[in-house]
């Protein structure tokens, strides 16, 4: 089970960061990654981290600007978001996957947290 939080409304220029917390004790063999989708859109890919922390990847519309990490031994995932622009607005969306690698896909994903809604005010 994965819970988002750390959305809220925040001005252009600004920074939040978002935490997912996991449950279970095998945290550390999943994949973590982290989506937006806004009404209408397709879910978007925004990063991802590796089981070891060790290697990690974003879209190219946020790099730079986010980075994601995680503590093992907290189960928990973070995705801290720098220079917000309105095209950030999004739910955003953790996810796990039980892959050895960092896949870019919403299908590779098998558990989903619920959502935590940013939003960039200009």
């Amino acid at each position: 089970q994965l819970q988002a939080s750390g959305g809220g409304l925040v001005q252009a220029g600004g920074s939040l960061r978002l935490s997912c917390a996991a449950s279970g004790r095998t945290f550390s063999r999943y994949v973590m990654g982290w989506f937006r989708r806004a009404p209408g859109k397709e879910r978007e890919f925004v990063a991802a981290i590796s089981g070891s922390g060790t290697v990690t990847h974003y879209a190219d519309s946020v790099k730079g600007r986010f980075t994601i990490s995680r503590d093992n031994a907290k189960n928990t995932v973070y995705l801290q978001m720098n220079s917000l622009n309105s095209e950030d607005t999004d739910v955003y969306y953790c996810a796990a996957a039980a892959e050895d690698r960092i896949h870019l896909g919403s299908g590779a994903y098998a558990y989903w947290g619920q959502g935590t809604l940013v939003t960039v005010s200009s």
